[in-house]
């Protein structure tokens, strides 16, 4: 739960990253087009939250620049 407003705020900085949240699932929809991927996840999973955040900001998740 500690980690759910540090997620938010990544995803609203990022136009490629949609989160939702409905009840106590987090929904997260990474990249545009067919590369688009799709994440589903409790709203209190601190751990998992983390590790998203990290493939956001350094990982696979990472903005490229062209």
């Amino acid at each position: 739960m500690k980690q759910l407003g540090n997620l938010a705020i990544i995803c609203a900085l990022r136009s490629d990253i949609l989160l939702q949240i409905q009840g106590a699932r987090i929904s997260l929809h990474l990249g545009e087009g067919p590369q688009k991927k799709h994440l589903a996840l409790n709203w209190d999973d601190d751990t998992t939250i983390s590790k998203i955040i990290n493939e956001i900001n350094f990982g696979k998740y990472k903005q490229r620049r062209e």
